[in-house]
């Protein structure tokens, strides 16, 4: 992750997926027959859906990792992951917001899926909090580990709730009788160029989040060997 030439490379593609989903969100797809232009938000709320959770459940097999080997490369990864996840879970939650006013005349409703979208969201804040405000000590990474790891649980949950509790959020994408609310083939390809934009944005913000740690995590060591190097040196023993 700390080769300038695929940081470069995965720039530019995102830059070029990005501008060709802007298109085909508005100008080559047309809008839902029975939400009208409303629906165009979904383009932009399903993809930063997927990148969030991807992010959180890298999370998780980071902080499984760091807590078996004690590597700080993985503590950096996940690290890096839940504040790149919590960037785009938030946006998904104003995404999913701004689309639900106008198609069920609320901001906001305390469905099934909202909610534990919301508790996930504040699972992973704490986890922020709590590497934002305490040393950067090994027991807090273990720590934070282990509330990433039990944080990412909830990931699942929010995927099947609309199939275990009652709820006015669309269920699926796909069913047997084929793709729900996107009949036109355009539909499909604007919501695949859409991931694949959303995808490539989030790794190269990853990559670029995580070589920051990486190069914080390499200062530090060298800081601790200067400041014991030093205090060796005064000893008068």
């Amino acid at each position: 992750m700390n080769n300038p030439t695929i940081r470069n490379w995965l720039g530019f593609s995102t830059l070029a997926l990005m501008l060709a989903s802007l298109f085909m969100v508005f100008d080559y797809v047309p809008p839902d027959a029975e939400m009208g232009i409303a629906q165009l938000i979904f383009y932009f709320h399903v993809p930063l859906a997927w990148v969030a959770f991807a992010s959180f459940g890298l999370v998780a097999i980071a902080g499984i990792f760091y807590l078996w080997l004690g590597d700080q490369l993985w503590d950096d990864l996940g690290y890096a992951a839940a504040e790149t996840g919590m960037v785009f879970c938030t946006l998904m939650i104003v995404a999913g917001s701004i689309w639900a006013k106008p198609i069920w005349g609320t901001w906001w409703t305390w469905d099934s899926r909202l909610t534990m979208t919301f508790i996930l969201w504040l699972m992973y804040g704490g986890y922020l909090m709590l590497r934002a405000s305490a040393d950067d000590t090994p027991q807090v990474a273990r720590f934070g580990a282990v509330i990433g790891i039990v944080a990412a649980l909830d990931v699942p949950i929010v995927i099947v709730s609309v199939r275990m509790w009652r709820t006015i959020h669309p269920a699926v994408l796909v069913t047997k009788q084929g793709t729900h609310g996107l009949e036109d083939p355009r539909m499909i390809w604007t919501l695949m160029v859409c991931l694949a934009a959303f995808t490539a944005l989030w790794a190269w913000l990853l990559m670029l989040r995580f070589t920051q740690l990486r190069t914080r995590s390499r200062m530090g060591r060298l800081s601790s060997r200067i400041a014991f190097a030093t205090a060796a040196a005064s000893d008068p023993k």
